[in-house]
C-alpha cells in the first residue's frame, strides 16, 4: 500500500479474537510501503484501534505475523497518551528530539571543558575533545541541530501547545494531547501512528497537521472521522468489514466512489442470485416425482445458493 516499492513492514494472516467467541480482525495479509499515507476506517468496534496496536507492538495477543524490516522506528499516539506528570510541556516535547539535544549539551560541555587547566595544559586530551567535537558537530549539522529551538517553538505554535513551563499534571485532555503529538512528530519515526489525531484541534493546527503529514518522508497509518482530513491527507484507505482488512487505493471521496460502485455491482449480483433461489425455490416445491431425476444434484446446488 504505497506510491514507491520498499516494503517497510508486512503482515501475515493476522487475526484477533475477543473472549468468549467475538473475531474482531481475520486473516489481513498487507504490505506496507515506506512513504505511504493510510487512513483506516471502518464502523465503531470493527477492530480499528486494536489492529493499530499490534502494528504498534502494544497488543501482544494476536494471531499471525507483523514483520518490521531491521532498524526502522515505529512511533505511536493512542486516544489517551501517556505522559510523565512531573514534567513541564517543553520538557515532554524536547523528548521528541531527545538525541540531538543531547548532542548539543555534549558539544557544549566540551567548549567549556576548554577551558579547563587540565585539558588545556594536557595536549593529547585536548586532541582527543577536538577530535569528539569535531564527530558532534557533524552529527548536528545532519540534524540542522542549531536550529532545534526555533523547530520546537514552531511545532508547539502550530499545535496550540500551552506555555512551556506548564506541568503537565494540569493539563485538560485536549491539551495533553496536542503535546504528545507534538512530541511526536519531532521524533519523525519511520513509522507514524496516530489514533484520532485531529481530535482538540482548532481548523488551523488541523491545516497545520496536514501539510506536515503530506510531506511526512515516512510512513503515516491514521484513525479518524474526520473524512476532511482523510481527503487531503490520505492516498490509501485501509476498511475494516466484518473482520477483514480491504486496501482501497485513493483519499477518503475516491473510496466512496469505488464502495458505491462495488455494492452497486453486488447489489445487481444479490438480484440475479434472489431470481436463482426463486426458481429453485419453485423446483424444490414440485412434486417429488416430478424432481425424482435431477433432485440430489439440484438440491445441493440451492443449498450452496442460500450459503453465499
Amino acid at each position: 500500500m504505497a506510491e514507491n516499492n520498499k516494503i517497510i513492514f508486512s503482515m501475515y494472516r493476522v487475526g484477533k479474537m475477543f473472549p468468549p467467541h467475538r473475531q474482531v480482525l481475520k486473516d489481513i495479509s498487507l504490505s506496507f510501503f515506506l512513504g505511504a499515507k493510510i487512513g483506516i476506517i471502518g464502523l465503531n468496534g470493527s477492530g480499528k484501534s486494536t489492529l493499530m496496536r499490534i502494528i504498534a507492538g502494544k497488543e501482544k495477543e494476536y494471531q499471525g505475523e507483523v514483520t518490521f524490516l531491521p532498524g526502522y522506528s515505529v512511533g505511536y499516539m493512542p486516544q489517551d497518551p501517556l505522559l510523565d506528570d512531573s514534567r513541564t510541556v517543553k520538557e515532554i516535547v524536547e523528548e521528541g528530539v531527545k538525541e540531538v539535544i543531547d548532542i548539543i549539551r555534549e558539544y557544549e560541555k566540551i567548549n567549556l571543558s576548554f577551558g579547563e587547566p587540565d585539558v588545556y595544559e594536557n595536549p593529547e586530551k585536548m586532541q582527543q575533545l577536538m577530535d569528539r567535537q569535531v564527530v558532534l558537530q557533524e552529527k548536528i549539522d545532519y540534524h540542522d541541530g542549531w536550529n532545534i529551538e526555533h523547530k520546537l517553538e514552531r511545532a508547539m505554535d502550530a499545535l496550540r501547545c500551552p506555555d512551556s513551563n506548564v506541568k503537565v499534571n494540569i493539563l485538560s485532555g485536549g491539551e495533553r494531547r496536542r503535546v504528545a503529538l507534538c512530541r511526536l512528530l519531532l521524533q519523525q519515526p519511520d513509522v507514524l501512528l496516530l489514533d484520532e489525531p485531529t481530535n482538540h484541534l482548532d481548523a488551523e493546527s488541523v491545516q497545520w497537521l496536514e501539510t506536515t503529514l503530506k510531506q511526512y518522508h515516512g510512513t503515516v497509518i491514521c484513525i479518524t472521522h474526520d473524512r476532511y482530513f482523510l481527503d487531503n491527507v490520505a492516498g490509501w484507505i485501509l476498511e475494516l468489514d466484518r473482520g477483514e482488512g480491504i486496501p482501497w487505493k485513493g483519499n477518503y471521496s475516491s473510496w466512496l466512489e469505488q464502495k458505491a460502485k462495488r455494492l452497486e455491482v453486488e447489489e445487481k449480483g444479490n438480484i440475479k442470485r434472489k431470481k436463482v433461489l426463486e426458481r429453485e425455490l419453485e423446483w424444490v416445491r414440485m412434486s417429488p416425482k416430478a424432481r425424482h431425476a435431477k433432485s440430489k444434484a439440484r438440491l445441493g446446488a440451492y443449498e450452496n445458493l442460500l450459503n453465499q
